[in-house]
């Protein structure tokens, strides 16, 4: 479909925090255009966030388990489930082990920052100003 299209390279990502160097300078070596990074999160975040800016990678975006959904090796929620947004909930039934920490702990924990950020956003508005 495209004949243009070269692979300049791939790695897996399951390496030390101390190999990153190497694995950034691979990358920006390889004068690739774009960069799919798919680990897990939050680990591809924080990886293209102190490696990203030096990459000289127009484009890189953190794909997570997109990769093996198209490669088939995880199956999408069905349809049904997508459209009420409880695609997290086939995931977590599909491999408990490894979703739990993320699904239920760090979703949690980021609820409750939303739920204190709204309370001193509306707290903050009621402030009389000084003036």
């Amino acid at each position: 479909m495209h004949p243009d299209l070269r692979i300049m390279g791939y790695r897996h990502g399951y390496f030390s925090e101390e190999e990153s160097p190497q694995v950034a300078a691979a990358i920006r070596d390889s004068r690739a255009r774009i960069l799919f990074v798919a680990m897990s999160s939050p680990r591809k975040e924080r990886w293209l966030g102190e490696h990203g800016p030096t990459l000289n990678v127009p484009f890189a975006m953190g794909v997570g388990g997109s990769i093996d959904v198209v490669a088939g090796i995880t199956r999408r929620a069905p349809p049904v489930w997508q459209r009420l947004g409880i695609e997290w909930l086939y995931r977590l039934i599909q491999e408990p082990r490894r979703m739990f920490r993320r699904y239920l702990v760090t979703n949690a924990r980021f609820s409750v920052l939303v739920a204190r950020a709204l309370i001193q956003r509306v707290l903050g508005s009621r402030r009389p100003s000084s003036g």
